[in-house]
């Protein structure tokens, strides 16, 4: 886990046409995506061992979620989820391990720098422009100034919030592109998403911890804004289709 100083991040809704700063408390965020001897190593999902340092891929929001609080019994921790169901609370003053907020994510991909990129493509991020055909193992290509590796390509990864619940539902988010994306999709800004129970041969996941104080807003994410969010209404970005 890399521990990522407080500060602030800029975000944009393309559909709404908004932009919002959000202010950041300290956090720490995984130095690698979650790999698959990991997941192997706490949940018990069978490993092949030529792989074991390839990012764990085709994991569902709900068993990262699963697995963040398994991460956090395993040391002793409070988990920071309980579940009524197919329904996640997050006890945002929890000190476990959970999914970082999009702020975060994106706050800490970007490493200080404003463009899309953190660096060369070529060397920062596993695209299309490589010629793989499954998420590489991790810490191949260089990494951003906070020390983190992968935060662009190799995989997707999953994040708390929701993408769009207005037009999507229960979709949630997933940032930073995949091993077979081009170079337009692999960028800091960019944003996906899936239902919870969905799972993609190119999405994992990276673990975050830190807990902040309030139930109702933590690290850019509210429950209000999101119910706010669920009953707007707007005009769709070209290429968006709703679920419903």
């Amino acid at each position: 886990m890399v521990r990522i100083p407080a500060g602030t991040i800029v975000l944009q809704d393309a559909r709404r046409r908004t932009r919002r700063e959000v202010a950041l408390a300290t956090f720490e965020i995984g130095t690698f995506s979650v790999t698959q001897e990991q997941m192997s190593e706490l949940l018990g999902v069978v490993d092949d061992r030529p792989q074991a340092r390839r990012p764990a891929a085709d994991v569902s929001w709900q068993r990262a979620i699963r697995f963040c609080n398994a991460a956090s019994e395993w040391e002793g921790s409070d988990p920071a989820y309980t579940f009524d169901g197919e329904e996640v609370t997050w006890h945002v003053d929890s000190d476990g391990y959970r999914l970082p907020t999009e702020a975060e994510w994106e706050f800490a991909c970007r490493a200080g720098s404003t463009g899309p990129h953190y660096g060369p493509l070529v060397d920062v991020a596993w695209t299309a422009a490589d010629g793989v055909t499954t998420p590489q193992p991790v810490g191949g290509k260089l990494p951003n100034l906070h020390g983190l590796f992968d935060t662009l390509g190799n995989v997707w990864e999953w994040c708390w919030d929701f993408l769009d619940p207005a037009r999507y539902d229960d979709y949630r988010v997933f940032r930073g592109g995949g091993y077979a994306d081009e170079a337009w999709s692999v960028r800091a800004s960019v944003r996906r998403g899936g239902g919870p129970q969905m799972h993609h041969e190119d999405v994992g996941f990276r673990l975050a911890r830190g807990g902040v104080d309030g139930q109702n807003a933590a690290q850019g994410w509210s429950a209000a804004a999101d119910m706010e969010r669920a009953l707007s209404d707007g005009p769709m970005p070209m290429g968006w289709t709703p679920r419903r």
